[in-house]
């Protein structure tokens, strides 16, 4: 099945991808806003990124124990 990147594979995923976004933007200190964020800087937008995937680890880490 073909899946463009910016489809959730599944769909009702959407909003708490969105939700989980903007949590690891807050703890990084990054203004992320609703819709166009186009004005973020490479470093922000990847921080946001690192620190989302940070918390994912930890979360299996922790499903792990």
């Amino acid at each position: 099945m073909a899946n463009n990147n910016n489809q959730a594979l599944v769909p009702q995923a959407r909003e708490a991808l969105n939700r989980f976004k903007m949590e690891a933007a807050n703890e990084v200190g990054v203004p992320l806003k609703q819709g166009y964020n186009g004005d973020l800087t490479a470093r922000q937008a990847g921080s946001i990124g690192g620190q989302m995937v940070k918390k994912m680890i930890e979360q299996v880490e922790n499903s792990m124990k």
